[in-house]
């Protein structure tokens, strides 16, 4: 059976869809002919990649809140999904610094009130809860973290996803089995793509310098992180949920999505490269100004899923940078972004792995 034949027809639930990655992941359920929910806060953004590339055509969008028990229930019930993907969170670390409580209400009590409903939901064959690569106890050492590398998290964001991966090994073993019910976990490294205008991310970074016409300031220029374009991490979510219902209980547990290991290149080597290709149109310095306490090398082993689930990234970090760009200037240029995006979906799909 082909990925389009899996998928085409199953109902989906996906929280999270108004976000960055929540808004790629729809465009690509919606390609395979998925019948997706959407369940998420208002876009965070302004503009936003859900509404450029209209990703409420191709679903049905529930605007309500995880931390509303009864939303979630609600939703679930009236859907009757067979798969989910949680993706909703609160994303940031330095927002956690600033409002750790609700961070922890979104990113772990969430979890339980998705995780709540879903016990009552008889369709429901196969869950993944996207966590993150900063689940890990981040020791600054130089090789790769796999999945049986201890949990922790300096900060409440990289905290409450460790909480969360607990979470969902708790439910997993205390009721999902004996419903059936395949829950995995998925950590991603740090994920680029077009659309993305989030705070204190590097592209919308970049792009707010381009418009001011100001310097760049990076608060970590020698930071090292795995870099990817959004694609690949969520090829690897549909291919590791397919498993799931398809072929069970061996798949639910938790999963790296990462670059290859060269790909894993300091903040300043990426600007470098992004200037180049914007032919000079920004330059970036160090911020001097103090800051939270944020990690300063993270690589992640995926052999796991290369191994398991025959996953392989497509796009080096040259080419995904590239593809951020292109879409940028497309949207600059005023094109159809809906088109636009659906057509770089098209290329990952069509080309083979790295």
């Amino acid at each position: 059976m082909s990925a389009t034949d899996f998928w085409r027809g199953k109902r989906v639930l996906l929280t999270g869809h108004t976000g960055f990655k929540g808004g790629w992941l729809a465009l690509m359920l919606e390609r395979l002919g998925a019948k997706v929910t959407g369940f998420a806060l208002p876009p965070p953004t302004q503009p936003s990649l859900f509404e450029l590339a209209q990703v409420g055509q191709g679903l049905r969008s529930v605007i309500a809140d995880l931390r509303d028990a009864g939303a979630i229930l609600s939703a679930l019930r009236e859907a009757k999904p067979e798969i989910v993907f949680h993706l909703a969170a609160q994303p940031l670390v330095r927002q956690s610094y600033a409002d750790p409580a609700e961070t922890y209400a979104t990113n772990v009590m969430g979890l339980v009130h998705l995780f709540e409903a879903a016990r009552q939901c008889d369709s429901l064959r196969a869950m993944l809860n996207v966590t993150s690569d900063k689940c890990y106890e981040n020791r600054e050492w130089l090789w790769s973290y796999r999945e049986n590398e201890p949990l922790g998290g300096h900060d409440p964001y990289s905290s409450s996803k460790a909480c969360a991966e607990l979470v969902t090994t708790a439910y997993r073993n205390a009721f999902f089995r004996a419903q059936n019910l395949r829950v995995a976990t998925a950590r991603a490294g740090n994920v680029i793509g077009g659309g993305d205008w989030g705070k204190d991310r590097l592209i919308p970074d970049i792009l707010r310098a381009i418009v001011a016409g100001t310097p760049l300031r990076l608060r970590n220029p020698r930071a090292v992180r795995p870099w990817q374009h959004v694609l690949e991490p969520l090829s690897g979510y549909l291919l590791l949920a397919e498993k799931l219902y398809a072929e069970g209980e061996d798949y639910a547990s938790a999963w790296n999505f990462g670059p290859a290991a060269e790909d894993a290149r300091p903040v300043e080597w990426l600007v470098e490269r992004l200037a180049r290709d914007w032919q000079g149109r920004f330059v970036w310095e160090a911020d001097p100004r103090a800051h939270p306490h944020e990690a300063r090398a993270l690589r992640l082993d995926a052999a796991k899923a290369r191994l398991q689930l025959g996953w392989r990234p497509r796009w080096r970090l040259e080419t995904a940078l590239t593809r951020v760009v292109d879409w940028q200037q497309a949207w600059l240029a005023g094109q159809d972004m809906r088109a636009f995006t659906l057509a770089q979906i098209a290329a990952f799909e069509e080309d083979s792995p790295a």
